[in-house]
């Protein structure tokens, strides 16, 4: 039998893995795709999806989690993407 919370964790992951490169997705919209709220898509990611682009996942108004701010930005500027005043600009680069 399996656990429910690993399948709902690699459920996360797989739809993570799916963002291309200069793109981001919100945990609200990662959430909707899995069947589950934006906390748990974060809390999957949080206990271990450094395997996959976490960095691609951002809050609904744009922004990063504090605790991964920095990296976060650093990471998604690497790849091109916009960010004004700390925002990801979501209309031009959210996914899917």
């Amino acid at each position: 039998m399996s656990d429910p919370a690993l399948d709902v964790d690699e459920a996360v992951f797989d739809v993570v893995e799916r963002i291309p490169p200069g793109r981001v997705s919100t945990y609200g919209a990662i959430g909707r795709l899995v069947g589950v709220g934006p906390r748990r898509v974060a809390r999957a990611l949080a206990s271990g999806g450094g395997a996959v682009p976490w960095y691609r996942v951002v809050r609904a108004d744009g922004t990063a989690a504090e605790p991964v701010r920095v990296r976060q930005l650093e990471l998604l500027a690497a790849e091109g993407v916009p960010v004004r005043s700390g925002r990801v600009d979501l209309a031009a680069v959210g996914w899917p």
